[in-house]
């Protein structure tokens, strides 16, 4: 079982009104995709390894309510969709048992030079992992 991501919203993330400014939670977004990652067993380190590469290719950040300077965000991280070419991860945020912010961000896949592969092709065990864990499956 997957287990959410912790985040303390630090000062330095916050504006001069006080709240966390808007741009963090892609910060926020990385930081619980990559502990996500080494949670099922297959971290960015193993991926780059194995000379897989999954960039950002969008993302879509609905904003519900502001935090500040030590609110405690639980980040849950699920795969909402995967093909054998993109990847859309889901994050719903909340502070408080409240959500704060609901986003996603979706990666297509690359070998080390950059070229597009199919992942289900190149790492079919990497496939069928976020297979089985993704809420819509798209094969």
């Amino acid at each position: 079982m997957v287990k959410n991501y912790l985040h303390k919203v630090q000062y330095y993330e916050t504006d001069k009104m006080g709240v966390t400014h808007h741009s963090n939670y892609l910060r926020f977004m990385e930081e619980a995709r990559v502990d996500f990652l080494e949670q099922i067993g297959y971290g960015y380190d193993r991926m780059e390894k194995e000379g897989l590469v999954s960039p950002v290719i969008s993302v879509n950040v609905n904003y519900v309510r502001p935090t500040t300077f030590g609110d405690k965000l639980q980040i849950a991280v699920k795969v909402k969709n995967v093909t054998a070419v993109k990847l859309t991860i889901d994050y719903t945020m909340t502070c408080n048992g409240d959500v704060v912010c609901a986003a996603t961000s979706t990666h297509c896949f690359v070998d080390k030079n950059s070229r597009p592969i199919s992942l289900k092709r190149v790492n079919p065990q990497l496939f069928e992992l976020l297979s089985s864990l993704a809420e819509a499956k798209d094969i």
